[in-house]
């Protein structure tokens, strides 16, 4: 039985090497690329990718990744460009021109009329002699030894290294306009990590919770737990400030001990000085809190540092947060 695992381990280092030659060879054309992009879109104007074949599937992802990183950006195609599709292209835009040979017939009819447009032309290429960059502003060299392929001829460490330098593009371009966290959420309002950052903790936290003074016993918590339907009890001081948490994983442990732990003070097993977020932070601060730390309940304070809610892991999950 053939063990196909040996080829598929030489594609990841063949694959991996090629991307490496890249890196090495990154240079000012790749900050001059990144700087006109920028340009385009801060002057409310559009980045426009075209390629053929394998480099125009690759554009097409290219062109997801910038757009939803708030670059917007059209996949041009150089046939449909000659019969209409140019009217996409406005002056002032920012233009990948994606072809390893750089010889591409479609895209060389084309770039004579992309030339036309007072825009930056980036060429991708692995052809650093090609027509295409010959024809560009700026080129980006994504040229390989040798494909990961056994006959030197499917595109593959060819095709990984246009996508992997576009996604270079992306992250410099993201990095230098300063997009946030709240900008990707605001481009993914449907996925969890959107809802996560235009949701505010006091808008998905437990109103009604369990909570008792310092001084109850543990009988207590796990009666006033069992009524809010919770899997923890919040203690608080005198002037009603936090003092603890005791979570039915402290109960379990603490009747292994003891079977009549039921009449101890919780003061002695729960958790002094809990970790706790405050009312007013965004979601993605009580999601990121309960993944590092690994807990399953997070106390909710308030402006004067009183405790205000519960947050359980399981209402995460329900809410499609995490």
């Amino acid at each position: 039985m053939i063990d196909h695992t040996i080829r598929g381990k030489q594609v990841f280092e063949d694959e991996i090497e090629a991307l490496r030659a890249n890196a090495a060879r990154l240079d000012e054309s790749f900050c001059q690329a990144v700087d006109a992009m920028q340009k385009a879109i801060d002057t409310g104007r559009k980045i426009v990718i075209v390629g053929v074949g394998k480099s125009g599937i690759i554009g097409d992802k290219i062109a997801a990744t910038l757009t939803s990183t708030g670059a917007p950006t059209v996949l041009l195609d150089s046939m449909n460009a000659l019969h209409g599709d140019l009217g996409i292209v406005q002056d002032g835009d920012a233009c990948i021109a994606m072809s390893f040979s750089g010889e591409t017939a479609e895209l060389m009819k084309l770039m004579p009329f992309l030339k036309r447009y007072d825009m930056t032309i980036i060429g991708m290429t692995g052809k650093a002699g090609s027509s295409l960059a010959q024809l560009s502003d700026v080129v980006l060299d994504t040229g390989v030894e040798r494909e990961a392929c056994p006959l030197n001829l499917a595109p593959t460490s060819s095709s990984t290294a246009m996508l992997v330098m576009g996604d270079a593009l992306a992250m410099a371009l993201l990095e230098s306009r300063g997009f946030s966290k709240e900008d990707f959420a605001r481009s993914h309002p449907g996925g969890s990590l959107g809802r996560a950052l235009l949701t505010r903790i006091a808008d998905i936290m437990r109103k009604d919770f369990a909570t008792l003074p310092e001084n109850s016993t543990v009988g207590d918590c796990i009666m006033a737990m069992t009524a809010a339907r919770a899997g923890a009890c919040v203690l608080t001081h005198e002037d009603g400030s936090l003092a603890g948490i005791f979570t039915h994983g402290d109960f379990a442990r603490a009747y292994q001990q003891d079977v009549m732990c039921g009449m101890n003070p919780v003061e002695s097993l729960m958790t002094h000085h809990p970790i706790y977020v405050e009312a007013d932070k965004l979601a993605i601060v009580a999601v990121k809190t309960l993944q590092d730390r690994r807990i399953d309940d997070l106390v909710v304070l308030d402006a004067d540092k009183k405790p205000v809610g519960l947050i359980d892991t399981q209402d995460l999950v329900r809410m499609k947060l995490i």
